[in-house]
């Protein structure tokens, strides 16, 4: 059965349209629009899903909007935006790398964010703004470390996934360190953060995610067509007129710049990068790097992981960064099990 479909309009433009994928990406902002109403409605004071949206819609009263819109509606928002923001983060990664693995849970860009927020924690004593700086700050750091370090007449993906892992252990061990040199109410903070949580979150956080979105998602989209070029090859891709180092360094900067900021908001919040733009791939069944289809499975699988966070352990809740690892971890035990059944490992 074919998926393609080429749409003509009538000034002559042919635009070929993959309707499975088309319909992946639409099903998945069905799932995560759904699970956000659910997740607004959890919570000390339950909400109806139908009360959510008629409040959503300015219908509701006065506690149903104060609960609604200033306390759960911005942690939904982060949510959307950092789930959203790791998904494609990651597929531009893997996309670059042209590696699976290669993810910024992988290549250390967590582990950068979060030394970045340590050392603000620990050696400052700084507020959550500060510490928020500097996660960023971290993470860009980090980027630009493994982007130099795996420079060498350009980058390649398996150096760059090399550089990564040494980078991401060098910094494991810093974090490891700075943890010990902090006092219990410090290092408490830390160990919160660093295992990643939407407790908390404001409007504060939502609309510096909400612009950087604005800017880079259109600005990963124009270079969209260059990166699926480049994974024929760099020597067929600067035959057919794509700048290859230009794209990659472009959309590389977007990538760190992407995941730095999701992880400043909420956390070095684990395997959502790595595990989106797969489970959008085999969604899809598209070549490329589904960059939409992993962006829209990121927002849905991070709400999802928050609600589950808040439901399945009664009035004991966990941070969402526990359930993301532990739903990652099944991931990758069942994709082993698939691929040894297929005697591909």
């Amino acid at each position: 059965m074919k998926t393609n479909r080429a749409l003509r309009t009538p000034g002559g433009l042919s635009l070929r349209v993959d309707v499975r994928a088309v319909t992946v990406v639409v099903l998945l902002l069905v799932a995560a629009l759904a699970a956000s109403v659910l997740l607004i409605g959890t919570g000390d004071f339950p909400i109806p899903p139908a009360d959510v949206l008629r409040t959503l819609a300015g219908n509701g009263n006065a506690g149903q909007e104060l609960i609604i819109n200033e306390l759960r509606l911005p942690r939904v928002f982060v949510g959307l935006l950092v789930g959203a923001s790791l998904g494609l983060g990651g597929a531009l990664f893997q996309a670059v790398s042209r590696n699976p693995l290669g993810s910024p849970d992988v290549l250390g860009l967590g582990q950068g964010a979060a030394a970045g927020a340590l050392i603000v924690i620990v050696l400052m004593g700084g507020s959550a703004a500060q510490v928020t700086v500097g996660a960023l700050l971290g993470g860009l750091a980090t980027g630009i470390a493994i982007y130099l370090l795996a420079w060498r007449r350009g980058v390649h993906g398996y150096r760059l996934v090399l550089v990564g892992i040494g980078v991401s252990a060098m910094l494991t061990a810093l974090n490891n360190y700075l943890l010990t040199r902090s006092d219990l109410t410090d290092a408490a903070r830390a160990v919160v953060w660093i295992t990643g949580t939407l407790d908390g979150r404001d409007w504060d956080q939502v609309w510096p995610l909400l612009w950087l979105c604005a800017v880079l998602v259109p600005l990963v989209l124009a270079n969209a067509r260059g990166l699926r070029m480049t994974e024929m090859g760099d020597d067929v891709s600067y035959a057919l007129g794509v700048r290859v180092e230009r794209v990659r360094m472009v959309l590389l900067v977007a990538a760190v710049l992407l995941t730095a900021s999701a992880t400043a908001a909420a956390g070095p919040i684990s395997f959502v990068a790595l595990t989106a733009p797969q489970l959008a791939r085999r969604l899809t069944r598209s070549p490329g790097p589904n960059l939409l289809a992993s962006l829209c499975m990121g927002a849905a699988l991070l709400v999802t992981a928050d609600w589950i966070s808040q439901r399945a352990f009664g009035s004991g809740q966990l941070p969402v960064g526990v359930v993301t690892g532990v739903l990652g971890g099944v991931y990758l035990l069942w994709l082993l099990v698939i691929e040894r059944k297929a005697g591909r490992i």
